[in-house]
């Protein structure tokens, strides 16, 4: 199997299948199917959430991912039901959002989210290669914080047999986006009642110590900036 770092890069200009399932019928102006929107809202944050099916039932766990070339990756404990079930290829259901307004408008019925979304849909592929396994949770850690993986203790054999990796190659799915201000009736915008946005967005607080540090350890840098998550600086 090819390691995470040699995932296949996505061809330029690469639009995602557009099925009965991913082609969006509300507001199909919104959406996007195009890799380079759908890489960027998924490279805009780290939480997911994972919709399967067990026993006939629907499911849907958050979880923590990533991106590598034109693949999403997820990862949990082998106990995970969530992750016991997709690694038997079932088909899985990837979604991911980013709330970047309340949009207020002069009417109920017009009050929305400025937001960007992404829902893919495919089979879930489980890592069994030890070194790949190990390789795709340096990814993982890194884009957390980068280089952060050269300073921790070295994972061990159990470690990596406890944990579950899986992948799912971006190749159907869409994207929506809905940006700007309220899009009110005609008629109300003549109405003394005020309408705008109120801009939302998540923030990376300042490290907070671990009480049981040893004593003279230091926060590394590169937690000041975690803009490559979707977090902004306090």
């Amino acid at each position: 199997m090819t390691k995470p770092s040699t995932a296949p890069a996505a061809p330029d200009g690469q639009q995602l299948k557009r099925t009965t399932r991913s082609k969006l019928k509300r507001l199909p102006k919104r959406g996007h199917y195009d890799f380079d929107t759908v890489a960027a809202i998924l490279d805009a944050g780290f939480l997911c959430h994972v919709g399967y099916v067990v026993d006939g039932a629907p499911l849907v766990t958050p979880t923590a991912y990533w991106r590598e070339g034109n693949r999403v990756y997820w990862h949990g404990s082998h106990a995970s039901r969530m992750l016991t079930t997709a690694a038997t290829g079932v088909p899985v259901c990837l979604t991911v959002a980013h709330v970047d307004g309340l949009v207020m408008a002069r009417s109920a019925f017009h009050f929305s989210i400025n937001y960007r979304s992404v829902m893919l849909m495919g089979t879930a592929n489980v890592v069994t290669d030890p070194e790949y396994k190990k390789a795709a949770m340096k990814e993982f850690v890194n884009r957390m914080a980068a280089g952060r993986w050269d300073d921790l203790r070295p994972v061990t054999k159990n470690e990596l047999k406890a944990t579950t990796v899986l992948w799912m190659e971006i190749d159907e799915g869409s994207a929506k986006v809905r940006a700007g201000p309220p899009i009110d009736d005609e008629a109300d915008y003549a109405l003394p009642i005020w309408a705008g946005v109120v801009p939302v967005r998540m923030v990376a607080d300042r490290p907070v110590d671990d009480p049981r540090l040893g004593g003279g350890e230091k926060a590394p840098a590169v937690l000041d900036d975690l803009s490559h998550l979707g977090l902004a600086g306090k």
